[in-house]
């Protein structure tokens, strides 16, 4: 039988190689996506992975998105909570709006992709969720005071839905990334990134690929015995 995954922020940086790493397993991956059509057809066509588009921190819109997909595609059996922005800035200089969408968004998008899926999953006694938190919701970061409070409340998020899962079929896990090679990183200003590195005591930033190797390991059979964790990788940086 054949498994279906929605992978969130899928088809670009970390989300991208999620996607195809799960594909390469014989997965049927759909990524989801918020924004920018034209790259998402570029990766569609690419890949031959499907890209749907919805707003992850719209909860009416990620409970008709499952519903579309799972009517297309089938039953949803994996997903991976990639999708999140930044609205970096000190306290006194941070909006409401910043705050607030920076939650809606990475935390809130947790809740509602779950909402969406995990009652199927229970119902037919077999799930896979996992959670991209990040270094910074373990060890807090200078200016990301939203980020970092969404991020850590994905783990706990994490471990407290795993606890209803877990007599059900249906795991919850979470990664926590360290600074990785994307687009993202890439925008750091040089002297800053140079001193990111600095603290990575192996040396170098780390690839999306490695990330996604773990988020395969979380959604195979091999890791039915793994629920409530995080997964550090980031290069020995945070050892938490």
């Amino acid at each position: 039988m054949t498994r279906v995954a929605i992978v969130t922020g899928g088809t670009r940086g970390i989300g991208e190689a999620i996607s195809l790493k799960l594909q390469g397993m014989g997965i049927t991956v759909v990524a989801n996506y918020a924004g920018n059509d034209e790259k998402a057809r570029a990766f569609t066509e690419r890949t031959g992975i499907a890209a749907y588009k919805w707003d992850v921190g719209d909860h009416q819109a990620c409970l008709d998105g499952c519903v579309r997909v799972a009517d297309e595609v089938g039953p949803i059996d994996i997903v991976v909570n990639n999708a999140g922005i930044t609205r970096d800035g000190t306290l006194a200089r941070m909006s409401y709006d910043d705050w607030h969408d920076v939650m809606r968004i990475n935390l809130g998008g947790c809740f509602n992709m779950a909402k969406a899926t995990f009652p199927g999953m229970v119902e037919r006694g077999w799930g896979r969720i996992v959670n991209i938190g990040s270094i910074n919701g373990q060890a807090g970061q200078y200016g990301q005071v939203n980020y970092a409070a969404a991020k850590s409340g994905i783990h706990g998020f994490t471990k407290a839905l795993a606890q209803e899962g877990a007599k059900k079929g249906v795991t919850v896990n979470a990664i926590a990334p360290g600074y990785i090679d994307t687009d993202m990183v890439a925008a750091v200003p040089a002297p800053v990134l140079e001193k990111i590195v600095a603290k990575i005591p192996v040396g170098r930033l780390g690839q999306a690929d490695e990330i996604a190797r773990g988020v395969a390991f979380l959604c195979s059979e091999d890791a039915g015995f793994v629920t409530g964790s995080t997964m550090s990788i980031n290069g020995g940086q945070h050892m938490y």
